[in-house]
This record gives structure tokens, sequence and C-alpha cells, in this order.
């Protein structure tokens, strides 16, 4: 077996796993899964949130140890999933190394869902959660239209690559403009709050911090906290975005209460 391209190999498949969302153990489990095939004397992975380092050595090979900046970070289950399953056939002998690269690479540039189809997502979360916190109609048919226009936001944001705090709070701001918007011009019986509080759950870091919380209790204690803070500064530029989206419509509106 080619040890190198299997560290290559166990590398990819934690790298698909950590920028999908993954929690560290799980990410450490499949990586070391992988390495033990090799049969070599040491194997090892250490995993932190932004960064594999992975090393193979044997008294009878060369030591081979790999490196891998992590950076982007999403939430993608179906990701993980297919990793896994590729773990498995790979650890089960049902597929060649090779042949697991070659899966692994696939996976990592697979698309499940079209940019559209998760905006028409993006506009369902936004009027259903309206449903939930107690809106008629119009509050949901505002929210609906309200998160259109977030879902807009987010995809122009993305393409002219602004970071997850901008493109957070950008959105955030949005949302907050235009449902006042609305309620002040156009439908004053809209209740501004469940549009602006529906509008934002597809915002909301709730994967993010439950990873926080299994990491920690993993005793990945240096991954959880760095998670917990991503999803606190997620929460704050929330917060901030619809902070100044009410302060900007308030000048604009002549001084209008809105808080």
């Amino acid at each position: 077996m080619n040890d190198k391209l299997l560290v290559e190999t166990a590398v990819l498949a934690g790298e698909i796993m950590l920028v999908s969302g993954a929690e560290i153990y799980r990410v450490e489990d499949t990586i070391n899964r992988m390495l033990r095939k090799a049969d070599r004397q040491t194997s090892e992975a250490i995993v932190l949130s932004t960064g594999i380092f992975v090393t193979l050595n044997d008294p009878a090979i060369e030591p081979i140890t790999v490196a891998r900046r992590v950076t982007d970070r999403s939430t993608n289950l179906n990701k993980v999933y297919l990793v896994n399953n590729v773990s498995r056939q790979f650890c089960n002998g049902q597929v060649t190394v090779e042949e697991a690269y070659e899966k692994l690479r696939q996976a990592e540039t697979m698309q499940q869902y079209r940019p559209w189809l998760k905006n028409v997502g993006v506009v369902g979360a936004s009027m259903f959660f309206a449903i939930l916190l107690g809106g008629g109609l119009a509050d949901c048919l505002a929210a609906a239209f309200v998160g259109g226009l977030l879902a807009g936001v987010l995809w122009l944001s993305g393409r002219i690559r602004l970071n997850a705090f901008c493109q957070t709070s950008l959105g955030a701001f949005t949302i907050a403009v235009a449902a006042l918007v609305l309620k002040q011009w156009i439908v004053p019986e809209l209740h501004r709050d469940i549009i602006i509080i529906g509008c934002i759950m597809p915002l909301v870091p709730g994967v993010i911090f439950t990873t926080a919380i299994r990491d920690t209790l993993n005793g990945d204690y240096s991954a959880g906290a760095a998670r917990m803070l991503e999803a606190v500064v997620i929460a704050l530029a929330v917060a901030a975005g619809v902070g100044i989206g009410m302060a900007f419509f308030s000048r604009i509106a002549g001084g209008i209460s809105v808080w």
C-alpha cells in the first residue's frame, strides 16, 4: 500500500469533515481508523479547530508527517455522512486507497443543493418560524418577502467574498430595515418583532453551538472553546446588524421610535 497516499487520503477525509462541522473526536477517530490500515508502529492524528496534524512512523520507513491548515467552516452533514461511508468501505477492504481518495475528492466538490434551492429554504424557514412565533397570514407573507431579501443579500455577499461576520451583519441589517419599512409605510398591522425574529433564525448558529458543547463534553476543550467563541461572534454579528438597521431606519424616517 502507498503509505504517502494513505496519509493524504486520511487527511483529506478529516479536512472535509472538519470543514463540514463534524466534532473533533469524530474527525480524529476517522483519521486514526484509516491510518491503522497501514499497519505501522506509530500513527497519530491531532485535530484542532483550525488544523490537522498527522504522522505515520515505523523503523522500516521514513516518517511521513502532514499538516493541513483549515480555514473554511460550514455545516454540511451530508458530506460528513459521505466521508463516514468511504471510511467504512476502506477499513472493511471494500475499496482500495486509490478508490477511497477519488471518492473523497468527489465528496469534497459535491454540491447537494443548488443555490436557488438554498434560497427557497431560507424563505421557507423565515415564513414558518413566523408561524411558530404566532404570526398571522400577513406576518408570514412579510417574513417570506424579507427572507427572500436575506437570501439575495447572502448570495451576493458570498459572491463578493465577504467574511462570515460581515455577511451575517449585512443580512441582519437588511432584515431589520425591510421589516420596519413594511411595518411603517406598507402594512401597519404587521408585527415587526415576529418578522425580524423569524427571519434571523436562518442566521442563528445553533449547530455550531451544539457541536461546541459536544466537543467540550468529549474533552476537546480548545476546539469546544473555539467553536463556542465562533457561535458568540455570529450571535453578536446578528445583534449588531439588527441594532444598526433599526438605528439607521429611525434616522432616515425622521426620528421615529422603533425600540
